[in-house]
């Protein structure tokens, strides 16, 4: 069997992996797909090892090394971070949209960096711990398929630096700017140089969080606590979130690319991994039929990973 055929640890779970893969289709979107049930390690997706550029799922590796930092003692989690809006990472949250100086602590830089997404909070922590040495460490960890290239201020340099920045221009060059060879006209769209990694990787990586296999245990605990307080909810929360479950997750947006990553966990003590690593095809910067295809294909994985305990009976309390 070849990385890009669905998968599955059993037959009803393959076939819930061909529908997935049939509806993103149907959606307009492509991409790498896993869920995995952190305790009995079924499993079902495809495309596992198809490397995209991460976007903002980016963020979650970065924070894991800070925090490790923080809790070898080699940064001081209360360390005032000088942000200047003159020189701040553009974004649509948080300390991206300030047009005075701001002070923030090194702590908070990773809880606005994974709860509101905030490009400009994420830059300062590259400051702190540059790409390079967040990718050494993934490799030390033994996590060699995910690498951080550069900071997010990159992305919109290189935007603002195209022949025209409106939405359709840009949207259309990320679809169709791809190369047989896998290079992209956009330097962060292209693996080889991008911010990138694959599902398997990421599952991978949340999986040693949920574990305390990676880092020292206090970081993870602090990761997993980081993840739950995301309020972007058009994803998977819309669909995994109800009085009997939890998510921790994070979602990646950035032109084409509708990423999330995160961790369902059930009032029955199932804990499963799901990672959807898409590329859209329609040219829209909204894409709501995406996002809820996405969403769908979350709860599907989790419902057929935990033989609908959960979730199938909040709805029917409905």
């Amino acid at each position: 069997m070849t990385d890009t055929e669905a998968v599955g640890t059993s037959v009803e779970l393959l076939r819930v992996a061909t529908d997935i893969r049939r509806d993103w289709t149907h959606s307009g979107l492509s991409g790498g797909f896993v869920a995995r049930h952190l305790d009995r390690g079924d499993e079902l997706g495809f495309d596992l090892h198809r490397v995209l550029p991460l976007a903002s799922l980016v963020k979650v590796p970065i924070a894991l090394v800070v925090l490790d930092r923080i809790a070898r003692g080699e940064l001081d989690p209360g360390h005032p971070v000088e942000l200047d809006p003159t020189r701040r990472t553009p974004g649509p949250s948080g300390v991206s949209l300030f047009t005075h100086p701001a002070t923030v602590a090194v702590r908070d830089l990773v809880t606005l960096a994974l709860s509101v997404s905030d490009n400009a909070a994420t830059d300062a922590l590259l400051a702190l711990v540059p790409p390079t040495e967040v990718t050494e460490q993934l490799t030390a960890w033994g996590h060699r398929g995910l690498v951080v290239r550069h900071p997010i201020k990159e992305l919109h340099d290189t935007v603002a630096s195209l022949p025209s920045t409106t939405s359709a221009y840009l949207m259309e060059l990320a679809i169709r700017g791809a190369t047989p060879g896998g290079g992209h006209p956009i330097e962060q769209l292209d693996p080889a140089r991008a911010n990138a990694g694959d599902a398997a990787g990421l599952a991978a990586l949340l999986g040693d969080v949920w574990a305390d296999r990676v880092g020292d245990p206090r970081a993870t605990a602090e990761l997993r606590a980081a993840l739950g307080h995301q309020l972007t909810r058009h994803r998977f929360a819309g669909e995994l979130v109800s009085d009997l479950t939890r998510l921790r997750s994070k979602t990646g947006t950035f032109l084409h690319l509708r990423h999330e990553a995160g961790v369902c966990e059930t009032a029955y003590g199932d804990r499963v991994v799901v990672v959807a690593l898409t590329q859209s095809a329609v040219n829209a910067v909204e894409q709501p039929e995406a996002d809820a295809t996405i969403g769908a294909s979350a709860r599907a994985a989790v419902e057929a990973l935990t033989a609908e305990r959960c979730l199938s009976r909040q709805t029917n309390k409905r």
